[in-house]
């Protein structure tokens, strides 16, 4: 009976500590939400933009502690979502992803009694059957297991040619974690999907599902082994990408055990200079292996972080170079269909040649445009951003003046708002390994191009696409043909219109600006109206204090009025 009314508190226990956890993270998203829309949305309009812009670093400084800290102690998906912030070096400020760098290997460890007591249900034996020796110290500990070294049994030496051994096992009670933050990244998507400013462009439930999907794949240790063949098998007889083999005998749902590969962090240009390897070249091949996965293969390492990939010497002296790229931990990968490959390499050619109308084009056939967009003042403001920024490098473009920037942002801002832009599906996982890879370049090298792997790359798929010239030339003969077809109609038709004074012109930069105009004098209208009732209320209440204090209460209207109206978006 006490067994049972212990095991019924634990069981209570365990439900107050879920209640607890979705609580604070609801609390910390509603309360940084809330701080960010009256910073940066209600101080602006009503004319207090410089103390927006003057306490912008310290909250955003504020803000990554107070993340690091609600991350490091919850773990989960948190510790997900914070790497993929720190990785953003190329897009998020320094407040930011310097404080958040850390969650990339500041993970506290599960004690190992608790990781054998899950290691031995899931093998069916005890440790000591199953490896010869087993080190309790991790290796690793990452936010939804932790990886431990061992050495293989004779027989099972033998059977797989392997002595040294990676076991890598869940953090026990990780499926209901996962489930919880699940359930509070969903709520959180649900409040961002009410903000008309992003729910245009981004369907945040959609997002937070393919996140979903993704983070449950990443807990099924069968899967992650699966996607580590079909990684290998990909790049089998390259000499630059090497991948630890799976020892199936010893894998299961919860526990994976793989080759031991742990060799040099990627981004350790102390060691790499020690071992004789150039960070900088490390840099390059790195992008353009990660290009390859993206528009080549179509199935690419979705969480190339510095912990998950090392830089391994080659002492056989086979190969084309020292060193190869061992990468590790294939539960969170990502496919590219081939429509969307193909659009991809579009956009890469198109930013290699400083292509803006090509650019355009690609964003649009990608979806990310919707084909109704009016794209005519973009393209010539992604001539205009290639001709003064194109190939520069992340260090050269901290070097340039703000104002540079600035006046960019405000001659195409408007523009570039007003499209309907949208992140389709499966673009997440893409996002985040571009994001991480230009994150590792520039760790390894600060001065690092990305234009200088993509430029020959991009001539690359130019070559290999070659075959292609000759359809692309009878598409485009097609459509030369059917417009010429169709020319007399549309002529007759344009005529037709212009007799009957029935033509009409379009320019949506200047209906833009006459709708500013037109707020404008509208909130002019209702500030005189707010004064002349409120300077009209404070004289006669005086001699009649009722008649004078509903004027005064009257003046709030045009008040909110002159603050809010026609300030939608």
């Amino acid at each position: 009976m006490s067994s049972v009314r212990q095991g019924r508190g634990d069981s209570l226990a365990g439900a107050g500590n879920t209640r607890a956890r979705y609580r604070r993270i609801l609390r910390f998203a509603g309360w940084n939400l809330a701080v960010t829309w009256w910073f940066e949305l209600f101080l602006p309009r009503i004319g207090l933009t410089k103390i927006a812009e003057s306490t912008r670093r310290r909250r955003m400084q504020r803000f990554a502690r107070r993340f690091h800290v609600l991350a490091v102690e919850l773990g989960g998906l948190m510790i997900k979502v914070g790497q993929f912030m720190s990785s953003r070096l190329d897009v998020l400020p320094p407040e930011i992803t310097s404080e958040l760098e850390g969650l990339q290997d500041e993970v506290p460890p599960v004690p190992f009694p608790g990781i054998r007591s899950l290691a031995e249900a899931e093998l069916g034996v005890s440790l000591e059957r199953a490896f010869a020796t087993i080190d309790e110290t991790p290796v690793a500990a990452a936010s939804l297991g932790q990886a431990h070294r061992a050495t293989l049994g004779a027989l099972d030496a033998t059977d797989t040619g392997l002595r040294g051994v990676v076991l890598k096992v869940q953090r026990p009670g990780i499926d209901e974690v996962v489930d919880v933050d699940l359930a509070a990244l969903r709520k959180v998507g649900g409040w961002l999907s009410r903000v008309r400013l992003i729910s245009d462009r981004v369907d945040m439930p959609a997002l937070v599902e393919e996140f979903a999907v993704t983070s449950l794949e990443e807990i099924d240790y069968l899967h992650e082994a699966t996607n580590s063949e079909r990684f290998a098998a990909d790049f089998a007889g390259d000499d630059r990408v090497a991948v630890p083999a799976v020892v199936w005998e010893r894998t299961t749902r919860r526990v994976l055990t793989l080759e031991d590969v742990t060799a040099i962090k990627i981004t350790d240009r102390d060691a790499l200079r020690a071992a004789g390897i150039d960070p900088g070249e490390v840099a390059a091949v790195f992008a353009t292996v990660m290009f390859d996965q993206l528009f080549t293969h179509g199935f690419f390492h979705a969480d190339p972080h510095p912990g998950n990939i090392f830089v391994t010497p080659v002492t056989d002296g086979s190969g084309a170079r020292p060193w190869r790229l061992t990468f590790i931990d294939f539960g969170m990968m990502g496919e590219v269909p081939s429509s969307t490959r193909s659009g991809l390499r579009k956009l890469l050619i198109a930013a290699a040649s400083r292509d803006g109308k090509g650019l355009v084009k690609a964003i649009r056939d990608l979806g990310v445009l919707l084909p109704t967009a009016e794209t005519t003042e973009l393209e010539r403001a992604m001539v205009q951003l290639f001709a003064r920024f194109g190939g520069m490098g992340f260090a050269e473009l901290r070097d340039v003046d703000p104002r540079e920037f600035r006046d960019f942002a405000r001659q195409f801002g408007d523009v570039v708002r007003s499209l309907p832009f949208q992140l389709p599906e499966n673009f997440l996982l893409i996002i985040r390994a571009m994001s991480l890879t230009s994150g590792v370049c520039s760790a390894l090298d600060p001065d690092f191009n990305l234009w200088d792997s993509v430029e020959p790359y991009a001539a690359q798929l130019l070559r290999d696409e070659g075959g292609n010239v000759v359809k692309d030339v009878a598409q485009q003969a097609l459509e030369v043909a059917g417009i010429a077809v169709r020319l007399p109609q549309r002529l007759d038709e344009i005529i037709t219109r212009i007799e009957d004074g029935s033509v009409s012109g379009q320019s949506p930069a200047l209906e833009r600006r006459v709708a500013r105009l037109e707020r404008s004098a509208q909130r002019l209208v209702s500030a005189l109206l707010f004064g002349g009732l409120l300077v009209a209320g404070v004289l006669l209440r005086a001699e009649d204090a009722v008649f004078g204090t509903v004027l005064m209460i009257a003046s709030i209207l045009p008040l909110l009025h002159a603050l809010f109206a026609s300030r939608r978006g």
